[in-house]
C-alpha cells in the first residue's frame, strides 16, 4: 500500500484500477470480434470468386464431354 493515501483511498484506486482493466479488456474483446467478423467476409468473398470461376469451367467441360458422346 503507498504511505501518502488511507485505507480507504487506496481501496478506491485499487477499483478504480480494476474497473479500468475491465474496460479495457472488453474494448480489446470487441476488436477481435470485428476482425474475425472481416475474416468470415474475406473467405466468403474468395469462396464465391473461386466457386463462380469454377462453375463456369466445368460447365464448359461437361458441354464439351456432352458433345462428344452425342456425336458418336
Amino acid at each position: 500500500m503507498n504511505r501518502n493515501t488511507t485505507q480507504p483511498e487506496q481501496e478506491n484506486l485499487d477499483v478504480a484500477a480494476v474497473a479500468g482493466a475491465s474496460a479495457q479488456a472488453k474494448k480489446e474483446e470487441g476488436a477481435s470480434l470485428v476482425e474475425y467478423a472481416l475474416l468470415v467476409a474475406l473467405i466468403a468473398v474468395v469462396c464465391i470468386v473461386a466457386i463462380t470461376t469454377l462453375g463456369n469451367q466445368v460447365s464448359t467441360k461437361f458441354s464439351e464431354i456432352s458433345s462428344g458422346v452425342s456425336s458418336n
